[in-house]
């Protein structure tokens, strides 16, 4: 089963710009459809972004603009870009993985704490 880690979380200003790395093992990440969720305190877990072993992706609306998720199949990592951040995009931000014919992600990362000050 694949195994992901994430790393590239970090403090930052509002406006500021952080990338985010999901890097997979144990399995080829051309078999799943990956995804950027986020959880801030207080708050239930949302999708942020996903993207397709085609290169389909979706973004949150209000991410879109902002945001970016790439794939590097050869790397065997997922990649969120996040460029204009606000301080609402704060949490803690997990990578996933899912079967293409499966609604259910059965692989998480352990979480990327992103921090955005006024």
């Amino acid at each position: 089963q694949v195994r992901l880690v994430e790393s590239g979380g970090g403090l930052v200003q509002t406006g500021e710009s952080l990338r985010l790395s999901c890097a997979a093992s144990g399995s080829d990440i051309l078999d799943y459809v990956l995804g950027w969720f986020r959880q801030a305190p207080g708050k239930e877990r949302e999708m942020v972004a996903t993207i397709t072993t085609y290169g389909a992706t979706y973004l949150m609306d209000s991410v879109t603009g902002r945001f970016a998720i790439s794939r590097d199949n050869d790397k065997n990592t997922v990649y969120l870009q996040m460029n204009s951040l606000k301080p609402e995009d704060t949490g803690i931000y997990y990578c996933g993985a899912r079967y293409i014919d499966s609604s259910q992600y059965l692989a998480w990362g352990q979480g990327a704490q992103v921090t955005v000050s006024p």
